[in-house]
């Protein structure tokens, strides 16, 4: 069984990786890269987020804070409107600035770039994390064994993402990926014993990453191992109280050490870690790949 120590010292609380900053385009939509203004007086130094209380609105005002960038205003937004923003900006060739991570469609989608972190706001690289509830292992070893055996690859989780933003549902883009990949699913499910209809709860993010993971792993236990997977969707928040609480059997979007740093203090004697199914996913600053800018100190105004 896979674990991690998270002793580590927690840069900032996070509630959710679901956020995302914009730096819109200012009404003259100036081209980025023929522009004398500085970045920020194209974009009327506007930092535009998603929801308040997503995590990774913390790290972007951690950002603003250790780069000096007190001349920006973070505005609270959504996911949806990010991406909208995004689309456009990018279609008008206009600068904008994201506060984006991997695993996302949006870099399969467009040509992105993340701006340098010297000061490392946004911190190291992280994993996602599989989480059960206490007892897992004795009330249904399959699944256990099942969950605690899965990891894949960005690369991989891009194609189902990129399917349901191409207009393929998650559970057919799931269904598309099984049958594309029969070796993969083979590896996850060998020497495990299917069985006949067993209930499992496993609770999930709205995030796009944490939709395709949940939908793959819904089709194969269903699928090839014979169980009734249940969703519960949920914020970050309650995702982890649920599974601490056993109202949820297990997890696969636990963002970690950073991310969900909070959580995991609160949580860590109530729940068990199986380890990460993707490692090396990432967060900072993306700007499309025609803006100059190549480090977030670049969003500085010259004095």
């Amino acid at each position: 069984m896979k674990k991690f120590n998270f002793g580590m010292k927690k840069w900032f609380g996070m509630t959710s990786l679901a956020a995302v900053l914009v730096l819109g385009a200012c009404s003259s939509g100036g081209d980025a890269s023929g522009s004398d203004a500085s970045l920020g007086s194209q974009v009327d130094h506007k930092i535009i987020g998603i929801d308040p209380g997503a995590g990774i609105m913390n790290a972007a005002q951690k950002a603003v804070t250790d780069y000096g960038l007190s001349d920006w205003t973070l505005v609270e937004g959504s996911g949806a409107a990010m991406t909208a923003t995004l689309d456009k900006a990018i279609k008008k060739k206009d600068p904008i600035v994201v506060t984006g991570w991997t695993p996302h469609w949006m870099f399969s989608k467009y040509d992105l770039k993340y701006l340098e972190d010297p000061k490392k706001s946004f911190g190291e690289a992280e994993e996602i994390h599989t989480i059960a509830r206490q007892g897992l292992e004795q009330d249904h070893p399959e699944a256990y064994q099942f969950l605690d055996k899965f990891e894949w690859t960005e690369e991989e989780m891009g194609e189902i993402m990129i399917a349901i933003q191409g207009g393929t549902t998650a559970e057919q883009a799931a269904k598309d990926f099984v049958k594309a990949h029969p070796e993969r699913v083979a590896e996850w499910t060998d020497g495990i014993t299917p069985v006949s209809g067993d209930t499992v709860t496993l609770a999930f993010v709205a995030w796009d990453s944490e939709i395709a993971s949940f939908s793959l792993v819904q089709e194969i236990m269903q699928d090839k191992l014979g169980f009734t997977v249940k969703g519960l969707q949920v914020e970050a928040g309650p995702m982890w109280l649920g599974v601490a609480q056993g109202d949820a059997d297990a997890s696969l979007a636990a963002w970690l050490p950073l991310t969900h740093a909070d959580y995991w203090d609160k949580y860590q004697d109530k729940i068990e870690d199986l380890g990460a199914n993707m490692k090396g996913v990432k967060t900072g600053l993306v700007v499309p790949a025609y803006v100059e800018a190549n480090s977030i100190e670049d969003l500085v105004d010259a004095k």
